[in-house]
């Protein structure tokens, strides 16, 4: 990722548990890079902004409507919370009926049907062994979101052994997904155990890089 650039960067939304949004010019691009950590869900109709994430056992979900290029990216740790209090639930986006009902809504805020809505999937990776399955179980539940609410996917990368790094353009739909590898996938484990506020960079050259039209 290239440096950070000193010109101000577009506003898009972000919803958070009081999680900063780290957003840094990308020079190559010429895009704004907005980061998307865990327990955040962040919407934009900036043009000239990408989404970019690092997966583990969590799943992000990129929807955006096609027809504005508005959109945007959850990211969330835990399939489901009972609890239905926004404000006083520390990181209540971690959790998946939380995260995808924030995206969703904000999306069709923007003006877009629920038809409209192009929906695509990542994440869901086992890194490390347990009986919880956490990964899995965040996977199906994203599946079983969507089908019950009748909402389609049109791309989905979910599950396997590695992490993942998510670069999404909202204004295209455009998704460059990298498999993380080795050490990278330690530090993304480590990551999502600690749920630290920032995640680590990692090179392009560490991993397979994939599109997502």
């Amino acid at each position: 990722m290239a440096s950070a650039g000193s010109s101000p960067a577009p506003a898009g939304t972000p919803k958070s548990a009081s999680l900063e949004i780290v957003r840094t010019f990308n020079v190559k691009l010429q895009k704004y890079a907005v980061r998307v950590l865990p327990g955040v869900s962040y919407t934009t109709g900036a043009s000239n902004e990408i989404i970019i994430t690092v997966l583990g056992s969590c799943v992000a979900a990129c929807i955006r409507n096609p027809h504005t290029g508005f959109g945007g990216m959850n990211h969330f740790m835990l399939p489901e919370s009972e609890g239905h209090d926004w404000n006083g639930v520390t990181a209540a986006l971690r959790y998946g009926n939380h995260a995808m009902e924030a995206l969703i809504n904000d999306v069709l805020a923007s003006g877009c049907s629920r038809s409209d809505l192009e929906i695509k999937l990542f994440g869901g990776a086992t890194l490390y062994q347990g009986i919880t399955m956490v990964g899995q179980k965040n996977a199906e539940f994203a599946l079983s979101y969507l089908k019950r609410e009748g909402l389609p996917i049109v791309a989905r990368d979910l599950g396997g052994e590695h992490g993942r790094r998510i670069h999404y353009d909202p204004s295209t739909g455009s998704v460059q997904r990298l498999l993380l590898r080795d050490s990278a996938d330690r530090k993304v484990a480590q990551t999502e155990c600690t749920y630290k506020s920032h995640l680590n960079e990692t090179p392009v050259e560490s991993g397979d890089v994939e599109l997502f039209g």
